[in-house]
């Protein structure tokens, strides 16, 4: 049976190995964060042409959750890369402020930790990536609303919605997954189950 849908029954527990990959994953992204909030701010210009459209770019702060628990395959490890992220942004200087950061990256990956719940935390594919990533662009829009759009006009809040899943079934799914199979080719995630699961394929 092909690990890259189903894994063999395998302790739970958090490893250092675990923790530590986990970690890693999660600064790195929060330093990918705060340098796509300066990236994406000019960008914004260019999807004037539809309001809300501009969360098409929305998915570079969705990634952490869903690639951190797809290689350390552990409850948690979502939300704990996702929240650690936004930490991170938040320290080095994010323009949506402490609470503007910290809020939408826990609630983020509350939504991209619920769909590897649901499965169990035993099915770990590509399919599985995507909708952990779509739930992280749903959610990031859903808080945004709450936070920041009140009072926008409907065919605003349809359109970010919509952008915004898009961008985390892109960037949180599709790409986690490529970067995750990119990543366990170098032997760098041998130590922890995504990377073990990756080498017994081969």
């Amino acid at each position: 049976m092909s690990t890259d849908s189903k894994t063999p029954v395998r302790s739970l527990r958090w490893s250092v190995a675990d923790i530590t990959v986990a970690a890693v994953i999660a600064v790195a992204s929060g330093v990918i964060f705060w340098g796509a909030g300066i990236v994406t701010q000019p960008l914004e210009a260019v999807f004037t042409f539809l309001p809300g459209s501009d969360a098409l770019l929305w998915g570079l702060y969705y990634f952490a959750g869903p690639l951190a628990a797809i290689i350390v395959r552990k409850p948690g490890a979502a939300l704990f890369a996702e929240v650690i992220a936004a930490l991170v942004e938040a320290l080095l200087g994010s323009h949506w402020g402490g609470l503007g950061t910290l809020i939408p990256g826990l609630v983020q990956g509350l939504a991209a930790e619920v769909i590897f719940l649901i499965f169990a935390y035993k099915a770990w594919n590509i399919a599985v990536t995507i909708l952990s990533g779509a739930a992280a662009g749903f959610a990031g829009m859903a808080v945004s609303w709450v936070m920041y759009y009140q009072g926008y006009d409907a065919l605003f809040i349809i359109v970010a919605f919509v952008c915004s899943t898009l961008s985390g079934v892109i960037f949180a799914g599709a790409i986690a997954w490529a970067l995750y199979k990119a990543l366990a080719k170098t032997g760098a995630l041998d130590r922890v189950a995504g990377g073990r699961d990756a080498a017994a394929l081969v």
